[in-house]
């Protein structure tokens, strides 16, 4: 069975599947609680499939990007379970993850989430064969609906202010996942795996649109902005 583990936002999501395809999953709001809530999910899960984990043969994990706190819980834990049982890992995007979710014929998926200071993370994809278009990116709102081609559909985290931006367009609006990503985790995961794609677990990073708010990143990343507004 393959593990799946998606703790880039509030919305968790775990998975075990066989060959790709989810045979248990659970999804619950942990808020910033990743932490002390990660570990007893995947044991419940283990648990509720009657399974050990033993039994694992592959981790997958969602890379983000997403809340600092949470992605560093997950990525730690899949190279943990990796590294301690001897399985190969690999990680996949947020943004793909989300674009996934409503893969249907070929068209531009472009998939959304709030980042802070008026911005956007957003990534492009296409169906048929599945494949990236624009790697992930920040925008403002208006400059990134100046990207987004005509027949898009635009998913994720959609405000009121980004959808009032793009009536004046031709996109569609996926409907809200009520599911986490793990699902779409399991599917891009297993044929990645079978495609060779695998890492090395003390190589897994998260991604990071910016630098975070804490630490030494943080603290290069506050400093090129105060030297900006001086210049």
């Amino acid at each position: 069975m393959e593990l799946s583990i998606d703790t880039a936002s509030e919305l968790a999501s775990v998975a075990l599947s066989r060959e790709g395809r989810v045979v248990v999953e659970t999804t619950w709001r942990c808020q910033r609680n990743h932490t002390v809530e990660l570990l007893p999910a995947i044991d419940e899960l283990l648990a509720q499939s009657g399974a050990h984990k033993r039994d694992l043969t592959a981790v997958f994990v969602c890379a983000g990007p997403g809340m600092y706190t949470g992605l560093r819980v997950g990525i730690s834990v899949a190279q943990g379970l990796a590294r301690a049982l001897g399985l190969p890992a690999l990680a996949v995007g947020r943004l793909e993850l989300d674009a996934y979710l409503h893969a249907v014929g070929g068209g531009p998926i472009v998939a959304v989430h709030r980042a802070g200071r008026g911005e956007l993370a957003w990534a492009s994809y296409r169906g048929e064969p599945w494949r990236e278009m624009t790697p992930p990116k920040l925008s403002s709102p208006e400059a990134l609906v100046g990207a987004i081609e005509d027949d898009s559909v635009v998913v994720g985290e959609v405000d009121e202010k980004l959808a009032a931006l793009l009536q004046a367009h031709e996109v569609t609006l996926g409907e809200p996942a009520v599911e986490g990503r793990a699902r779409s985790l399991a599917e891009l995961g297993f044929a990645r795996l079978k495609a060779g794609e695998t890492a090395e677990p003390a190589l897994l990073r998260p991604v990071y649109l910016r630098p975070p708010a804490i630490g030494p990143q943080g603290t290069a990343g506050r400093r090129k902005e105060e030297e900006r507004r001086k210049a």
